[in-house]
């Protein structure tokens, strides 16, 4: 019989010290969850089934609430979607800019999320709508944007899945250019020149979850960051066509319906991976829904990979579809994306960390979207610098059940953003809308949302201390250039 070599005693010492380093590095990698943060567009607080929707069925995205925390006073941090996404990247509030529209830009090695987990061993990947710029010549490559703010992997649209570029963009380059031919886009023209791939319509949210889980896939031994951002249910609704006629809100719930069984997919990769309780899931949205349909298509055809449905005649009239056969988009909010009142910002927001957050918990808090930047910083026992995120408050007490609001902030700044300059100075119960430089002559709007959550009846004239204590929060807000301690 063979015996095992002995070991002498050097190598036993040797060994030990190997093995010791080895599960000390072990540790240090295993110490911090990945997180996912799921971000629709366009997804109104009433459109999710947890939130309330009868019409639409959200398995999915119930499940996770229904295994972590749902927020019912969470704001993201604008009611358009460029700066919204502006504002949850960097944990800046967007209105500090002084800028209408959705002209945000993030510029290369301004600080995010992704590049401050970096330090901490995060590979990150933005995979989805982007909005926030990239360099202006595309024929001049690299085409500088994601990889540039800190995160290691981009696949994504420009914009959304119907605007004029009909490309993707992975990390620094057009997909399917053709080779040797410039990239120009024609006005009304169907698809731009130098393009050999434009993008199908209807597969867009398709193609960016099989690029999410093969991220998730490829880094499932790491620490990861996957900020996905899925196009549904903007504008143009073109759902895939295995989920037209699925629901009881017409075209628009279809097309919700479509968004959760893609984050049911991202939630069934982290299950077959064995990483579900360790990662941290938050899923949002960047801004409220239209309550109207963008019925134009810019002069070009929509490029479907199948017409069932009659989907081009529909999609002009989806939203109004879904009202009538009994559908509140934004739920009981007034209004809806592009304005200060609780329909443009009031969004749903779910926390999953298995062992963590108490399954199946509600919370009141009142929080912004900009807080995701500390609430990350947190979890993964890091200060925030002093100069970075300094709208950002951290949700992790709440989160694990230790406080019922966020320490040292009772108010949120959201940027309105519509048609006139305007922030939304809310406080849970009252909420105060400012309106600032050319447009305050227009004058403010004072509400009570706990006896007026439609936004109705307006009181300044009746609580004229209580405008002037908001209205003075926010003048504070500006004036110190930010609100976290």
């Amino acid at each position: 019989m063979s015996k095992a070599p002995t070991l002498t005693l050097t190598a036993l010492i040797f060994v030990a010290m190997t093995i010791g380093v080895h599960s000390a590095a072990t540790a240090k990698v295993t110490s911090n969850p990945n997180i996912v943060i799921i971000f629709a567009d366009d997804l109104g607080y009433g459109d999710v089934g947890c939130y309330g929707a009868t019409k639409i069925a959200t398995p999915n995205i119930d499940r996770l609430a229904s295994q972590g925390m749902k927020f019912t006073d969470a704001h993201s941090a604008a009611s358009l979607c460029s700066p919204s996404r502006y504002g949850l990247l960097t944990g800046r509030a967007p209105w500090r800019l002084h800028r209408k529209g959705n002209g945000y830009r993030l510029s290369p090695g301004q600080m995010t999320l992704a590049a401050f987990l970096k330090d901490s061993g995060y590979t990150s990947a933005a995979i989805g709508k982007w909005h926030l710029g990239y360099s202006k010549d595309w024929n001049k490559l690299p085409i500088t944007g994601p990889l540039e703010v800190g995160f290691d992997y981009h696949f994504g649209v420009p914009q959304n899945h119907n605007d004029s570029t009909r490309a993707f963009i992975e990390n620094h380059d057009l997909v399917g250019r053709k080779p040797g031919e410039a990239y120009r886009i024609v006005k009304e023209r169907d698809f731009p020149e130098g393009l050999a791939e434009p993008r199908v319509e209807d597969q867009v949210d398709s193609t960016l979850t099989k690029k999410a889980v093969e991220f998730i896939r490829r880094n499932a031994e790491n620490r990861f960051l996957l900020y996905f951002t899925p196009c549904a249910p903007h504008t143009h609704v073109t759902p895939a066509a295995t989920f037209r006629g699925t629901s009881d809100a017409g075209l628009f719930g279809d097309h919700v319906q479509e968004l959760d069984s893609h984050v049911g997919t991202i939630l069934s990769t982290l299950d077959e991976l064995r990483l579900t309780e360790n990662t941290v899931v938050i899923f949002a949205s960047d801004n409220g829904s239209t309550p109207k349909d963008f019925k134009g298509t810019n002069g070009v055809r929509l490029n479907l990979a199948n017409d069932s449905g009659d989907i081009r005649k529909k999609f002009k009239t989806a939203k109004e579809d879904a009202k009538k056969l009994g559908h509140v988009t934004n739920g009981p909010w007034r209004d809806g994306k592009g304005y200060a009142y609780e329909g443009g910002h009031r969004v749903p927001l779910i926390f999953r960390w298995p062992g963590k957050i108490v399954a199946g918990t509600s919370s009141a808090c009142t929080t912004s979207l900009t807080d995701l930047f500390a609430t990350a910083a947190d979890i993964v026992d890091r200060d925030l610098p002093a100069e970075e995120a300094e709208d950002s408050f951290s949700l992790l007490p709440v989160l694990l059940g230790k406080k019922d609001q966020i320490a040292g902030r009772d108010t949120v700044f959201i940027l309105g953003n519509g048609k006139d300059s305007s922030v939304a100075v809310c406080t849970g119960k009252w909420k105060l809308i400012v309106r600032y430089g050319s447009d305050q002559d227009l004058g403010h709007e004072l509400y009570d949302l706990t006896e007026d959550p439609g936004e109705v009846k307006n009181l300044v004239d009746e609580h004229p201390e209580i405008v002037k204590q908001l209205a003075a929060s926010f003048q504070r807000a500006e004036a110190e250039g930010r609100t976290r301690p």
